[in-house]
């Protein structure tokens, strides 16, 4: 067994932290408390000087010039992809960040040049002589290395997907006697071993999962990684005191300490055992109540060697359950929502963020990895900072830098808070279901929030709003007279500029076609609307498409699908089936997994198959022109995939539109991390 060492505290990095004089050290201490949640002399160790804190381990001082932060991201490969077609073979691959914009590229079919002329308008070609027995290797010109690059050769896949086996976990039994199964829910992608290719991190969900609202037993939750070719590397057994439901396990996969390795992070309990059969805390311990909650006993944060699955460092979990009635309720609904996201907080390295509470208390707790230690950098607590900022997070949350300071936020629902944890502003909107930020309105300066909104008491009966995500300024809304649970936005209409929002109407149900489609600009384009619950690039033009299921309400899951949006007659235009995969998390219909993840620019989509046997990951093979660095390197994007399996989840946006009429957006300023294999 491993017991969790003490998070101890080092001054964050990145602060350039100001000495306080002593007549005024008692009224700035209160100021920060109110502001921050925690006492000044944790908050800004004033104590110790700007040149000294530059030899603290972990503490990297930050640049004066935000034009100058550049942010430390994977070092991928271009992740060539083949797959057959009617029409011959569609090849694809990436541009990478740091490529230059005249890189060329040439397509080597069975080690000859069939693109003599190199392609430097986009990274996709369609071999109409090419079969299923060919193989493919993209050859890189001009990109200032010195010499051309040559990729790995690929085989064309049979079908439009990457199908990964699973090792699905054996059914099992609650202590009251009823049996479960396992289905294959929520994933995410990092590269785990630093090969520059992607890993799936793989969530393994009870059929016996619960809200918090709801009593009752459920089966452990598993964590296994994969990689692309289907090698398993490791499974996490989280243990009979983590309960299985959306709202309890978050897993943030990423490279927090910069050697292109990433790691995983999650919230563990006595019992969790590691890939390596070592266990946290004590094995025996059982702290499940006769509802099925687990209510008592110790909590911890565990960050694993993304390789291995081992455990690499365990703290307490921060902030502690305390009493559940502080929290809002007597029964465990509300104490034990949980929400995470990765952050650049000193506008260079990644840091992660585990939060407590979203209904009334609210509490955020920041991370660095530090020579494989978690060092706290600071903690946001509503009840220190004021009642004005309860009940205002979401199900989910954005993370971006908002105030183009070059340091990231939470905008977490309808409060944002700060890079160095003081609250940004306040919309006092309430809670919510969905969030969007990104650049949806290309028109104006700066990122675009949309908010959908479940409390009509604080929202002014607004089911959503439109709003300056760096100040709050509500923009324009959408009204509703109830709840409104579902909405999104992307730019599916050319004929208006930006991006469009919508959402479902306040007075229908979840599945209601009714509500309001609206553009950048707040008019009303149309009373019917798309789906509401994902969106992705998936055909050859620039608008975003939308992700649903033709959802079966007897086995509480749908056949996945992606349409267009048809602006002229308000309808959606199907243009893939996903027959024999399904959608996970019931109604909402979201796939596991949806991030650039192989070839071009455009968004792959992984759901399970109906057995849960396998994981797809559909790749599209429609022509473009259209050529973009991958979204990976945009770090809106990146960080925007890392919580996307986070309670409710949502699609990724990036830093940047894109859409119709879009400008084409600078090279990322990025370093890439590790030294590939």
């Amino acid at each position: 067994m491993v017991y969790p060492s003490k998070c101890s505290y080092r001054p964050a990095r990145g602060r350039a932290w100001k000495a306080v004089p002593l007549a005024a050290s008692a009224s700035l201490a209160a100021a920060a408390i109110a502001l921050t949640g925690v006492p000044l002399a944790q908050a800004a160790p004033a104590q110790v000087p700007q040149a000294a804190q530059a030899n603290l381990p972990g503490v990297v001082p930050a640049a004066k010039d935000p034009a100058s932060l550049k942010r430390q991201v994977e070092n991928l490969d271009r992740a060539p992809v083949a797959v057959l077609t009617e029409h011959g073979v569609t090849v694809s691959w990436r541009m990478l960040g740091l490529d230059k914009d005249s890189i060329g590229f040439q397509v080597l079919r069975d080690g000859v040049n069939i693109t003599p002329e190199p392609l430097r308008n986009a990274t996709m070609f369609v071999d109409a002589g090419g079969t299923a027995e060919s193989s493919y290797v993209i050859k890189t010109v001009g990109n200032g290395q010195g010499q051309d690059m040559l990729t790995e050769a690929v085989k064309p896949l049979a079908r439009n997907y990457l199908a990964i086996a699973l090792d699905k976990p054996a059914d099992g039994v609650t202590p009251d006697g009823k049996a479960y199964t396992y289905s294959a829910n929520d994933a995410t992608v990092a590269d785990l071993d630093g090969d520059g290719k992607y890993e799936v991190i793989q969530t393994w969900s009870p059929s016996n999962a619960k809200d918090n609202s709801q009593s009752g037993y459920t089966g452990n939750v598993y964590v296994d990684a994969y990689k692309l070719d289907g090698t398993k590397l490791w499974r996490i057994d989280l243990g009979r005191n983590i309960r299985a439901g959306a709202h309890y396990t978050q897993v943030l996969a990423y490279d927090f300490d910069g050697d292109g390795k990433a790691e995983v992070s999650l919230k563990t309990a006595d019992g969790t055992k590691d890939a390596a059969g070592t266990v946290i805390g004590n094995a025996d311990a059982d702290f499940r109540n006769a509802a099925g909650y687990v209510l008592s006993g110790p909590e911890f944060l565990t960050v694993f060697k993304g390789e291995t699955g081992t455990i690499l460092d365990t703290v307490t979990y921060e902030p502690e359950r305390g009493a559940v009635t502080g929290w809002g309720d007597n029964y465990g609904n509300r104490v034990d929502r949980f929400l995470a996201g990765v952050a650049y907080l000193d506008g260079e390295h990644p840091s992660m963020m585990f939060s407590r509470g979203y209904y009334t208390r609210t509490v955020l707790v920041t991370y660095d990895l530090v020579n494989g230690k978690l060092v706290k950098r600071w903690t946001f607590d509503s009840n220190l900072a004021g009642d004005q900022y309860k009940g205002q997070g979401n199900h989910n949350l954005s993370v971006a830098d908002v105030d183009q300071d070059g340091k990231d936020e939470f905008v977490f629902g309808s409060m944002t808070i700060d890079d160095d944890g003081r609250p940004l502003y306040n919309t006092k909107l309430g809670h919510g279901d969905a969030i969007h930020t990104g650049d949806l309105d290309p028109s104006r300066p700066g990122l675009e929030t949309f908010a959908v909104h479940e409390s009509m008491s604080q929202s002014g009966n607004r089911g959503a709003t439109f709003r300056d995500a760096a100040t709050g300024e509500v923009l324009w809304s959408i009204p509703a007279i109830k709840d409104t649970g579902r909405g999104a936005a992307g730019d599916i209409d050319p004929r208006h500029a930006g991006a469009e929002g919508w959402a479902i109407g306040g007075s229908a149900a979840w599945d209601s076609p009714v509500g309001q489609l609206m553009s950048a600009n707040g008019e009303l384009i149309a009373e019917k609307i798309p789906a509401a619950n994902f969106l992705a690039w998936w055909d050859g033009d620039l608008l975003r498409e939308i992700v649903d299921h033709d959802y079966d309400a007897t086995v509480s899951r749908g056949v996945p699908t992606i349409s267009k949006w048809n602006w002229e007659t308000e309808t959606s235009d199907r243009l893939l089936t996903a027959d024999g995969a399904r959608s996970i998390n019931t109604t909402k219909g979201n796939p596991s997994i949806q991030a650039d993840i192989l070839g071009d620019w455009r968004e792959e989509i992984a759901w399970p198959s109906t057995d849960s046997t396998e994981l797809r990951i559909y790749t599209t093979t429609a022509p473009t022109e259209v050529r973009l660095r991958t979204l990976m390197h945009d770090t809106v994007y990146r960080t925007a995939v890392a919580r996307e399996n986070v309670a409710y989840n949502q699609p990724p946006h990036p830093s940047f539109f894109i859409g119709e009429g879009m400008q084409a957006p600078a090279i990322p300023a990025v370093v890439y991390t590790g030294v590939r294999k």
